[in-house]
């Protein structure tokens, strides 16, 4: 009689696992009990420098990485240097406040040799029509005549010439004449108030991205960097933690020049493709799951760093070759692991920006990466990110409603917006309980895809927080985000911000999963 029991119970067990395992091969589908508990792998295979300032300690004249935007004001006319109508004409030394077409953004050649671009995407150069002395932002391809040097006055990061390449320097002659044929002899006299080609430097913003970083090593020196780098900043024991403490599964961002492994485009250099090698080969040895999210498609979604940018220009999408090239790369890495067992999901594009991506254009290679998924595997879910900017968490469901294994990414901060700025700690923890569960809720339906909180931190506004305020807020989040149908990942494991590196928090106590 026992031997009897046993023997049904294990027959209904094997029917059971059979039926699973045959579900299982032909729909991405899991356990609905199952949610995925991750975190993200960020500034590793894709560099932010906010989150690993070091990583730029040792790049020379670091103060013109590319995609610098500066200011200049003349010392003499006391007013801001300006590509007049923002590009396409002359340049002029006769604003009294810095704006956009105030502002030059930094190509770096090297440490000593720039590009200046301008809002309208034309580069300070000098031109021929007027001796090789004027100075003009019109061309759209930059060359010898558009490249420059700048130079600090000695101890005083404040003050700066401009060198052309015929040898002089820049000087704001008239408030409507700035010409590049001031000689260099006469810099030598000093940095006074009367020197036509001095003028005050400020800096309006900074890139600090992969683009930056290898750039700005240099392709001897690059190399070496990225790959300790990559070699120290993640690890296998890191894998062992995630495993012990709660979590299921890693979001590892990567940049589109990993398929391209090991000769990259420069200045991205190779590397990273075996890092990631490593990442799987760990997660399978301590059970963990891995997504792969394409956090930097070629030309830049959203013009911020941390999509491999080089001047903050948002260039992704505009030709049919761009969508075509990052469905290569969409292909490259499914093919690669399709059958790896710890391949969870693949996401085809992070934090795509409208308007500057259009929906229409989205959709057209959500599709195309879709189907580049689906050639290599049908068990790996297939992820789709939400555009930022105007809320409509929706937009994207006509598009992939229909399609097996598909899931929506969506972000929450508390953070980026001005609506957070004077919120109290239970304010914070009411408008998780209140507006994310609506949020959620409103993308979330029974037929539709499944639903990802693919980014949240437990940082906010809140000055002179507790730790018992930090737990509290924390836990809002766990317990709201839980109802994800898909799961949730932390941003990030690793981070020199103690409240985003979800290692810290785990290790104080300031979250317990």
């Amino acid at each position: 009689m026992l031997f009897s029991s046993i023997s049904s119970n294990t027959w209904l067990l094997s029917i059971g696992l059979l039926v699973c395992i045959t579900i299982c091969g032909c729909n991405a589908s899991v356990d609905p009990n199952f949610r995925v508990r991750a975190v993200a792998l960020g500034g590793w295979l894709v560099t932010e420098g906010w989150i690993k300032p070091s990583l730029f300690d040792g790049i020379p004249n670091k103060d013109f990485l590319d995609g610098t935007q500066f200011q200049l004001k003349s010392v003499t006319t006391g007013k801001y240097l300006s590509a007049e109508f923002g590009g396409g004409s002359i340049v002029v030394a006769n604003r009294t406040t810095p704006s956009s077409w105030e502002t030059f953004t930094v190509w770096r050649l090297n440490e000593k040799a720039f590009q200046l671009r301008v809002f309208q995407k034309q580069f300070l150069g000098l031109d021929l029509n007027g001796k090789g002395k004027a100075l003009v932002a019109v061309a759209n391809s930059p060359g010898v005549l558009e490249t420059f040097e700048i130079v600090k006055k000695p101890g005083n990061s404040k003050r700066v010439r401009i060198k052309a390449t015929n040898g002089m320097f820049l000087q704001a002659k008239t408030e409507e004449l700035v010409t590049a044929d001031y000689p260099a002899g006469n810099t030598t006299t000093g940095w006074g108030d009367d020197d036509p080609s001095v003028f005050v430097f400020r800096i309006a913003g900074k890139l600090l991205g992969e683009y930056q970083v290898t750039n700005g090593y240099g392709p001897l020196r690059a190399p070496q960097v990225m790959r300790e780098h990559w070699k120290t900043f993640i690890v296998e024991s890191d894998f062992k933690f995630i495993s012990e403490n709660g979590l299921n599964t890693v979001r590892v961002p990567v940049g589109w020049w990993i398929a391209s492994d090991p000769s990259p485009p420069k200045p991205f250099v190779g590397g990273s493709l075996a890092a990631l090698d490593n990442a799987f080969m760990w997660a399978n040895k301590y059970g963990v799951k891995v997504i792969i999210d394409l956090h930097a498609a070629p030309g830049s979604q959203n013009g911020w760093e941390h999509s491999g940018t080089r001047d903050g220009s948002l260039e992704w999408g505009k030709t049919d070759e761009n969508i075509k090239q990052t469905v290569n790369v969409i292909e490259f890495l499914a093919s690669r692991y399709a059958k790896h067992p710890s391949l969870y999901a693949v996401e085809l594009i992070n934090e795509p920006l409208s308007p500057g991506v259009s929906v229409d254009t989205l959709k057209k290679f959500y599709k195309a990466g879709y189907d580049a998924v689906r050639r290599h595997t049908d068990k790996a879910f297939v992820i789709f990110s939400n555009r930022l900017g105007p809320m409509k968490p929706r937009e994207l469901f006509p598009v992939i409603s229909g399609l097996k294994g598909s899931v929506i990414d969506v972000h929450y901060y508390h953070l980026f917006t001005d609506d957070f700025n004077k919120m109290t700690v239970q304010q914070n923890i009411d408008y998780i309980y209140s507006n994310n569960t609506e949020e959620l809720n409103r993308v979330t339906t029974s037929n539709g895809p499944l639903i990802f909180v693919g980014e949240w931190v437990a940082e906010w506004k809140v000055k002179d927080a507790t730790k018992e305020n930090y737990q509290r807020y924390a836990k809002a989040q766990l317990d709201v985000f839980g109802r994800a149908t898909f799961g949730w990942s932390y941003w990030t494991l690793r981070n020199v911000n103690k409240h985003w590196n979800l290692e810290w928090m785990i290790k104080n106590g300031y979250i317990k999963l």
